[in-house]
């Protein structure tokens, strides 16, 4: 075998040993990139429960919000309403909001109607939701919120809840839904197209938050 050819060999040795090594990390890599987007932040002896919007995550959120209720969390749950309706209902002959269905959930696991509050004002987005709620709890002296949400959503929606309440002398807290319910597990998001929606999605969206607001 000629210099040429051994040098070759050896380049081409060290491409599939690099490729090998990738294809082996991949799995950890895209894990620990879901499992960043994930954060818990806890606040003591919260004065509500807040759900964010968020129509395909909805059944995750309102159920993990009714859980953390039944546990003794706080006395009272708020939605926000993002404007969004759902797909026609034959018993109602319309077609309901999507924090109709979520209260419905909520009553439907244990928490009374009285409970569960909705702020007032259209959530266009995670940092108008944020202001929403803020303005909620100012004027309904709520000092201490627990916010639920999917768990991708939290790291971008716990900073923009604690940026919106910055000089309001709310705390704010988060406990997310874990993923596997209506999201894919960090272990199995990138196999498929809509994992990349939610989770790649997310950086994207966070980039622009911290860059807008």
């Amino acid at each position: 075998m000629t210099a040429n050819a051994q040098r070759k060999a050896t380049r081409r040795r060290r491409f599939l040993i690099i490729a090998a090594v990738l294809l082996a990390a991949s799995p950890f890599v895209a894990w620990y990139a879901a499992r960043f987007l994930i954060v818990k932040a806890d606040v003591q002896s919260p004065d509500a429960i807040v759900v964010l919007s968020g129509s395909s995550t909805y059944v995750e959120r309102a159920a993990w919000a009714a859980q953390l209720y039944r546990e003794g969390r706080a006395p009272l749950i708020v939605l926000t309403n993002d404007g969004l309706i759902s797909g026609w209902d034959h018993l109602e002959e319309r077609n309901p909001y999507y924090y109709e269905l979520s209260t419905r959930r909520l009553e439907q696991q244990g928490v009374p109607a009285d409970r569960i509050q909705v702020a007032p004002g259209q959530a266009l987005g995670t940092y108008e939701e944020s202001l929403l709620v803020r303005d909620y709890a100012t004027a309904h002296n709520l000092k201490r919120l627990l916010i639920v949400t999917s768990g991708y959503h939290s790291r971008r929606a716990l900073w923009s809840m604690r940026r919106a309440c910055e000089g309001s002398g709310i705390e704010v807290g988060i406990y997310s839904a874990p993923p596997g319910w209506q999201t894919p597990s960090p272990w199995a998001w990138w196999r498929k197209r809509w994992g990349w929606k939610i989770v790649g999605g997310e950086y994207v969206k966070m980039i622009y938050y911290w860059v807008k607001y």
